[in-house]
């Protein structure tokens, strides 16, 4: 599990993040949302490690990242998968190149043991031995994001991060990505952190919800309670992105 207690986060001597305190368990889909400027990404960022929080801790299990030094970071980077928002997938390598990527960085694998790893991460996403050889400018939106998740999970990490997995999808090309990264949650036991502001992933895979305002804890629970809360600004907020994507489905009707 993941701890956050108590943490704070400035900039220019502007407060992002306000006494944050929250937990996320392993075994399920853990979802953060907010609005633009929220602090939502500045709190991912914090956790992983990438800013260091001026009060406050973090807990991987029974290890304090903000008392770690530097140094001895890297073995917690390898327990650590990432999703990034455009997949990040590296272009001038094949598909099962870019799921190799950290295994070359972080492991001894011998070549046979790398190609093992890389065949049972790709199948573990649904990926056809087909497209192993292609690069990622030659297979869909959708695969690519599948890609990225082997490569997430190539080191077979404690701890899953997604950022906006679904950027960019179509909605039945999202629930697929949501319900591949639920399954996987599950089936490998891991502490996932996904950063959205997409709705349907929400009310579809959000086991816990931690909404962000203002840089402070605005509310947490679980997706069967959310559309049943009382809570005005996560209600607003609910209500901003129902808009929205009428909006953008009406537009893409014309």
């Amino acid at each position: 599990m993941i701890k956050v207690k108590n943490i704070y986060k400035s900039f220019d001597g502007e407060t992002i993040l306000k006494n944050v305190s929250t937990q996320f368990d392993p075994g399920i889909t853990n979802l953060i949302i907010g609005r633009s400027g929220s602090g939502k990404t500045v709190l991912v960022k914090s956790i992983l490690g990438l800013y260091e929080i001026d009060k406050g801790e973090i807990w991987y299990g029974d290890i304090n990242l903000t008392r770690m030094p530097e140094k001895d970071r890297k073995k917690m980077r390898s327990e650590i998968g990432m999703v990034f928002q455009g997949g990040a997938l590296f272009d001038s390598l094949s598909v099962e190149a870019n799921v190799r990527f950290p295994l070359d960085m972080f492991t001894n694998k011998t070549p046979k043991e790398k190609q093992e790893r890389v065949e049972f991460c790709l199948d573990h996403v649904n990926i056809e031995p087909i497209a192993y050889k292609l690069s990622p400018s030659e297979i869909s939106g959708g695969m690519q994001k599948r890609v990225a998740i082997a490569r997430a999970i190539a080191l077979n990490p404690k701890y899953l991060f997604c950022d906006e997995p679904n950027s960019g999808l179509d909605p039945e090309t999202s629930t697929v990505i949501d319900q591949l990264i639920q399954n996987l949650t599950k089936e490998f036991n891991m502490t996932t952190i996904i950063n959205t502001h997409d709705m349907n992933s929400v009310i579809e895979i959000g086991e816990f919800v931690l909404f962000i305002s203002k840089g402070e804890v605005a509310w947490e629970g679980t997706n069967k309670e959310i559309l049943h809360t009382e809570n005005k600004k996560l209600n607003d907020f609910i209500f901003a992105n129902k808009l929205y994507a009428q909006l953008k489905k009406e537009g893409e009707n014309k």
